[in-house]
């Protein structure tokens, strides 16, 4: 319980009616900040920015949640810019803008936000922000997680009865900046660094103070520790991930009752994704959503699918780390079913096998969105890396041989990986291998403009979304079995994406090169 005084800065000041809204004598308090919390678990969903047409990255989606919920209460809200100015609902940039009793319709309010956002970034936030205690009362909906000038989200909900993989959910946007879903996924993070002000945070508190808006001294919020900074915060624990679910969920059930409990929400999340699967298939299998677009984001369930991988992680540690009877596991997942269309059923126990095959895109098959389609997936994806490898080869031996290397070195251990895969899976033809085609010589008189044509811009987007997909099922397949191959791995693709943007401005490409549905990071 928190027992603290509100501070004594809510004398009523003269406002302007050209702000972008007026607050009164409305102050945040612990008992407003509950109401925060409140909204965001309640209100905050993964096409929240979708329904109002916001884009967003990581930081972006922060920061609008928390203008947005006090501009619909009428409390104070502030902003550090990237210049060191401090703006807020005091402002008067847009009194020439009229103003609406809905923030949605609100054309004054909407021309601040979207002036906010891409002035404010991950850099930005520990000005606007406070370290938290690690308990119940504190880390709350609305607290933010905060990777050091890399990447944010904002907890959308907290479990304290041992049924998630995790107590805390977290919503995050990432790069690109567009018009996209949330991710819903279960809190990760690094150790803090107390000099960076990253961690669990909280946004602080604007004050009036002879006339002048500022923000509270960090120190003085109710919420304010700098625990989660000390050298024995991880004690006993594996990182901080885990020390913090320690403090939050001190639930102590037999293993049993632990395997119970995650199969139930793991259930639930999956009976969800049905009915989004099967909208998404009407809409988009005859070429009604094109990739990228508002319709493709609106029905890829990626987030979606990245929480049931965890789920499914963490219902496999429970039953390898307390060596639990691997067949009585098996009989009750095989007793659970899930009706993926009217005509159609599988059962818990064939989703724990295959769910890394599900497919998030739209317009696939209902088979191959419930991973029924497993090596089908595993020869596109073999098919994929040996089009990496050609393309590396090809574009790089001469220009970056060391390059050229060590990219293609990665790629194979990929492509041995998806073999063991295949085999394991016991797919009956042998897996996909290489084309071999002689290349002709280009024609002589052909400038290297020509050359670089539509044909070479066709082949770097093709790789492009390769190279992106390579990264998706890097992130999918090993982030919890490997993370250092899986952050070794996607820094190779990066790498080679970054040398393929820079190829495709020099191939004077007319489009934007493609850009993944998300990634996993600011």
């Amino acid at each position: 319980m928190v027992l603290i005084s509100t501070p004594c800065f809510s004398q009523t000041l003269n406002e302007s009616p050209d702000q972008v809204w007026e607050v009164g004598d409305r102050r945040w308090t612990v008992e407003e900040e509950r109401q925060f919390e409140k909204w965001v678990d309640e209100t905050i969903t993964e096409d929240f920015f979708i329904r109002y047409k916001i884009p967003t990255d990581c930081a972006d989606a922060v920061y609008a949640v928390r203008w947005i919920y006090a501009r619909i209460a009428h409390l104070p809200v502030a902003a550090t810019t990237k210049d060191g100015k401090l703006i807020g609902h005091w402002s008067t940039n847009w009194k020439h803008l009229p103003a609406h009793p809905e923030w949605r319709r609100d054309e004054r309010f909407r021309a601040a936000l979207h002036y906010l956002l891409p002035r404010t970034w991950t850099g930005t936030l520990p000005f606007d922000t406070y370290p938290v205690r690690i308990s119940p009362d504190s880390v709350t909906p609305g607290t933010l997680f905060l990777v050091t000038e890399s990447h944010t989200g904002i907890i959308g909900h907290v479990f304290l009865d041992g049924s998630h993989a995790h107590p805390l959910q977290t919503w995050e946007s990432a790069l690109p900046v567009k018009v996209q879903k949330l991710s819903l996924r279960y809190f990760f993070s690094g150790r803090p660094e107390s000099k960076a002000g990253s961690g669990l945070v909280k946004f602080r508190w604007p004050v009036s103070e002879n006339g002048e808006w500022r923000y509270l001294p960090a120190k003085e919020h109710p919420f304010y520790s700098e625990e989660q900074y000390a050298a024995d915060f991880c004690k006993g624990s594996a990182d901080f991930v885990e020390a913090v679910a320690r403090r939050m969920d001190r639930t102590n059930d037999a293993p049993m009752e632990k395997m119970r409990k995650v199969m139930g929400t793991a259930t639930r999340y999956l009976r969800e994704r049905v009915p989004v699967v099967l909208a998404g298939y009407q809409e988009c299998r005859n070429g009604g959503c094109p990739e990228a677009s508002e319709l493709w984001e609106i029905h890829s369930t990626a987030g979606r699918d990245g929480m049931i991988i965890s789920l499914m992680d963490h219902l496999s540690q429970i039953i390898e780390s307390n060596h639990l009877d691997r067949e009585m596991a098996k009989r009750m997942m095989e007793a659970i079913p899930i009706e993926i269309s009217a005509d159609r059923s599988v059962t818990l126990h064939h989703i724990y096998q295959n769910h890394l095959w599900f497919s998030p895109h739209p317009d696939d098959s209902i088979e191959a969105r419930w991973g029924l389609k497993k090596c089908e997936m595993i020869r596109a994806q073999t098919r994929s890396t040996h089009d990496c490898v050609a393309f590396i080869e090809k574009t790089y031996r001469k220009k970056d041989s060391k390059y050229a290397d060590f990219s293609i070195r990665q790629q194979q251990r990929l492509l041995r990986r998806l073999n063991e895969e295949w085999t394991r899976s016991e797919c009956r033809e042998p897996p996909p291998t290489p084309e071999r085609k002689a290349l002709p010589p280009p024609h002589p008189k052909d400038s290297i403009a020509v050359r670089r044509g539509l044909k070479g811009c066709e082949k770097i987007r093709s790789e492009i979304r390769a190279t992106h997909d390579s990264i998706a099922f890097i992130e999918k397949t090993y982030r919890k079995k490997d993370p250092e191959y899986a952050d070794f791995s996607i820094q190779q693709q990066q790498r080679l994406l970054q040398k393929l943007s820079e190829e495709w401005s020099a191939s004077e490409c007319r489009e934007p090169p493609p850009t993944p549905e998300r990634k996993s990071g600011k």
